[in-house]
């Protein structure tokens, strides 16, 4: 049962190192929309900016995270 768990963790941490990678690929197209949005399309875009660049570095730092310490364990066991 834990090994399994353990491969799911590792495949967690994998899937969060992709959705991050995914974010900072789709991140332009994204704020290129949200231009359009007078709302934004002034100084506001900036915030917009640094909350998806955000996003997108938690994510893949969550997941070289759990990676690192599924593989450390796996060394340890």
């Amino acid at each position: 049962m834990q090994k399994q768990r353990d491969g799911f963790q590792l495949l967690w941490g994998a899937l969060l190192l992709l959705a991050g990678i995914g974010v900072f690929y789709r991140s332009p197209a994204v704020i290129a929309q949200v231009k359009t949005i007078p709302v934004f399309s002034e100084g506001a875009i900036y915030f917009v900016y640094f909350c998806f660049y955000l996003l997108g570095i938690l994510l893949i730092w969550g997941g070289v995270r759990k990676i690192l310490i599924q593989l450390n364990m796996r060394k340890q066991v």
